[in-house]
């Protein structure tokens, strides 16, 4: 994989022409663009229409960051729903339990056969970046025998074995999930900030840079502010994928 094909930009953003322009501008020179709850709630199912307007440019992929976390009936359900939308990967939450992936597995997987389409890649969200462990145990209420890093690989496990391809998880977890489920486990992490002097910072926890999530074993790293608020967005861009190769 080219480095900037690991790279996908959150379209953190509220309006379909502040994203396309995003789009326009970054098209060819990242993997994918990850289409949020901030969008989708602005903007509703046009989301999708957006998407299906890229649909005849291979080289613009859309991650749908829905976070599906429901019964498991009504998750397969979103789950045939988003296959037909043209993305090329989209997730759902672990805490939702085995039952509910997979039901999603089986759904994506189904209907993406009926459609005669590639499948979506599947992921399952772990713990948010902005979690810490006193949050997990003190407010979420989680064992204290089970630290953060393991109830993650308890997560990344669970979804393997219910059939999806991977997990977004912290990238400081991202060797113990490499190790507990192989090479071929799709990671995206979140939670990467460039060490640029002039980043402020901001909500997100449990951060390494995109170099070092590189190193620990991420497949796929989800950038946004340090790319749609910079000056010149393709110039923040090289400047990742020059710390990349």
């Amino acid at each position: 994989m080219q480095a900037q094909d690991r790279l996908i930009v959150a379209l953190d953003v509220s309006s379909l022409d502040e994203a396309r322009s995003i789009v326009e501008e970054l098209k060819g020179s990242v993997g994918m663009f990850k289409i949020g709850l901030e969008m989708f709630t602005a903007c509703g199912t046009e989301v999708f229409e957006f998407i299906e307007s890229y649909k005849s440019n291979k080289n613009i992929r859309f991650f749908f960051d829905g976070k599906f976390h429901d019964i498991p009936n009504t998750v397969a359900a979103a789950c045939r729903n988003t296959t037909r939308a043209n993305v090329a990967m989209f997730n759902i939450h672990a805490q939702g339990g085995i039952e509910m992936m997979s039901a999603a597995a089986k759904a994506t997987r189904e209907q993406a056969q009926l459609l005669n389409i590639k499948k979506p890649i599947l992921i399952a969200v772990t713990v948010l970046t902005s979690i810490s462990e006193n949050i997990l145990h003190e407010q979420i209420k989680t064992s204290k025998d089970l630290d953060l890093p393991q109830y993650v690989v308890h997560l990344a496990k669970l979804a393997k074995e219910a059939g999806l391809d991977g997990v977004v998880a912290s990238p400081k977890e991202v060797p113990l999930i490499r190790n507990a489920c192989g090479d071929d486990f799709v990671i995206v992490t979140p939670g990467i900030r460039p060490n640029w002097p002039e980043l402020a910072s901001d909500d997100q926890k449990r951060v390494l840079t995109p170099s070092q999530a590189i190193a620990q074993g991420s497949t796929y790293l989800v950038i946004g502010r340090p790319i749609t608020k910079a000056q010149n967005r393709l110039e923040a861009v090289n400047r990742l994928v020059a710390e990349l190769v």
